[in-house]
């Protein structure tokens, strides 16, 4: 498979030399890198695997600044690359500058909305996943108190944090939840350090399972939970295997399929607003033989019926995206 690479120069100008033909994919990936381990590396492995089954190259480039957003769009808008894809939510000022300018070029951005007739939006109901490993949580905790650390603080994590509350405490309502955030700049995404400073201040609060939605934070994370004895919840990609035994489940947000997808459709790609949800198979919990152990059948199945009525309507998870309070937490 020939990728697009990315040269920064000491201006840092983005550079690329094109591997991939034109009319090929690409994706650009969001700050953190592509082995993030966490939301990055889910959109890779969509790409990669459209391109072990089709054959197919696609272009690639990983950012190191805000500032290069805008030129990487353009860059690979300018060699045929079609359909373009970025993973995240901070190139959304950026695509609407250029989408415009690249009318027969198809983009699709993943956790925000661009109005653009050659653009599709993808978001996910991360509060519906959330929920489901709270409910989790709260039944695998023996100290009555589990956690949540963010990356950025932005209302797209708050939407993770405020429904996996609402999921602890429908599962036990006299659990405590504790939330922090890492930061409020896109550094707060790569800070495992910082992960490991907060995961040990909640445990000393009384947290036995922290879920981690915060990118390459999260691995600092995982590992401090790992070394502490408790339990952790990761996110985006299956991070069950990072600490076999010690990660409770990871709450899956199919990213890469939103990328398989873009990528699978072409520059046939239907525009407009995607929601991925439980009833799609967007988000979810992982179980495999990593975590088997610590997922009872008792707690499979509470799982499972509350997923179901998720599904039906008979349950309903607060989106803080639509209404920003968070009823089941306070920040």
């Amino acid at each position: 498979m020939t990728l697009m690479k990315s040269l920064f120069g000491a201006a840092s100008a983005l550079a690329l030399t094109v591997g991939a033909a034109a009319a090929d994919p690409a994706i650009i990936f969001d700050l953190g890198g592509k082995f993030d381990k966490s939301f990055n590396e889910a959109a890779f492995n969509g790409a990669t695997r459209w391109a072990e089954e089709t054959g197919g190259n696609f272009a690639e480039v990983e950012l190191t600044s805000d500032a290069q957003r805008e030129q990487a769009l353009r860059r690979f808008a300018e060699s045929g690359a079609n359909p373009i894809v970025m993973a995240g939510f901070a190139f959304a000022s950026a695509l609407s500058e250029v989408a415009a300018d690249y009318p027969d070029t198809k983009f699709a951005i993943i956790d925000m909305v661009v109005d653009q007739p050659n653009v599709r939006s993808v978001v996910f109901n991360e509060h519906e996943g959330s929920f489901l490993v709270g409910m989790m949580a709260a039944q695998a905790s023996k100290t009555g108190a589990v956690s949540f650390i963010g990356g950025m603080d932005i209302p797209l994590i708050r939407k993770f944090a405020c429904g996996y509350a609402q999921g602890a405490k429908a599962a036990n309502p006299d659990i405590n939840v504790i939330a922090n955030m890492t930061g409020t700049t896109p550094a707060a995404w790569n800070d495992p350090v910082k992960g490991s400073e907060l995961t040990k201040a909640q445990i000393s609060q009384g947290s036995d399972v922290v879920y981690a939605a915060a990118g390459g934070t999260g691995v600092g994370v995982l590992q401090t939970a790992a070394d502490e004895g408790i339990l952790s919840i990761g996110v985006d990609s299956n991070q069950n295997y990072l600490h076999p035994g010690k990660v409770l489940t990871s709450m899956m947000k199919r990213v890469d399929n939103a990328v398989y997808n873009a990528f699978k459709d072409g520059v046939d790609m239907e525009a407009g607003f995607n929601v991925m949800g439980l009833a799609n198979d967007g988000v979810g919990y992982a179980l495999d033989e990593n975590n088997a152990s610590l997922v009872s059948a008792e707690m499979k199945a509470m799982v499972d019926e509350a997923s179901a009525k998720i599904v039906s309507g008979e349950l309903m998870v607060h989106d803080y995206m639509s209404d920003e309070t968070c009823p089941a937490l306070n920040f």
